[in-house]
């Protein structure tokens, strides 16, 4: 029988393992093969006998599934692709609420983890328009757009010349060019190919999820650890 530092041990390992694998695929072929979830899942399964608790296990599971029908939601309304509401699925069941921090763990940690660290690309976009902005660049050449929408632009995208991975947010009406700021599917929107045009980045979710993760195991839930701290303040 495995102690249960070394079962820990272990369940961290595989889920690391799963999402590396994960986002490998994912950045190099931009979709993730079933099986992943299917081989992972089951390993989950065949890990609770090894447990000290079956029931306790099997209680800790079913409270870390409660995420399961959230994620299937975001995923319908295509916030992100069936791929990343898999992966928090099994890392449910995989690693249940498991944290080598001390701090709080909520079953939604790995996704509201997730959701802090996808603003970074956020920050990123502005700051790159801010200073082409001040180097006297006009990124909205060709625009008939209102102040408001060129603001929410240049936090959501770019204007790339040759885009590869991103999706177009632009679109042409007439003479004028207009930003198509509404939401696009993760599963079915396509990459852009049109050279010099305004884009959202494409970045897989899975990488903010896989990071989300990563701070789940070395510092536990980010939003929970600022509400707690702001309370005791």
């Amino acid at each position: 029988m495995l102690d249960l530092a070394s079962l820990d041990g272990i369940r961290v390992v595989l889920a690391l393992a799963m999402l590396g694998i994960a986002c490998a695929s994912d950045v190099k072929k931009r979709e993730i093969n079933d099986i992943i979830w299917i081989i992972f899942g089951a390993i989950a399964a065949c890990l609770i006998p090894f447990s000290g608790d079956i029931t306790e296990e099997l209680l800790k599971i079913g409270i870390a599934m409660i995420v399961a029908p959230i994620v299937i939601i975001i995923w319908r309304f295509g916030l992100f692709g069936g791929a990343d509401a898999f992966a928090l699925i099994v890392l449910a069941a995989l690693t249940p609420n498991f944290s080598l921090a001390h701090g709080t763990i909520t079953p939604f940690t790995a996704l509201t983890n997730a959701v802090l660290l996808s603003i970074i690309p956020m920050l990123v976009n502005v700051i790159r328009n801010s200073i082409l902005l001040a180097r006297k660049q006009d990124i909205f050449e060709g625009f008939n757009e209102t102040k408001k929408k060129k603001i929410i632009a240049m936090f959501v995208g770019y204007r790339a010349a040759n885009p590869k991975f991103g999706f177009s947010i632009e679109q042409k009406q007439g003479k004028y060019k207009k930003l198509n700021l509404s939401l696009q599917h993760a599963e079915y929107a396509e990459f852009c190919t049109k050279k010099d045009t305004w884009i959202t980045p494409g970045i897989p979710y899975m990488l903010f999820i896989t990071a989300g993760f990563v701070l789940q195991l070395v510092y536990g839930d980010v939003i929970f650890s600022a509400f707690n701290a702001f309370l005791h303040a």
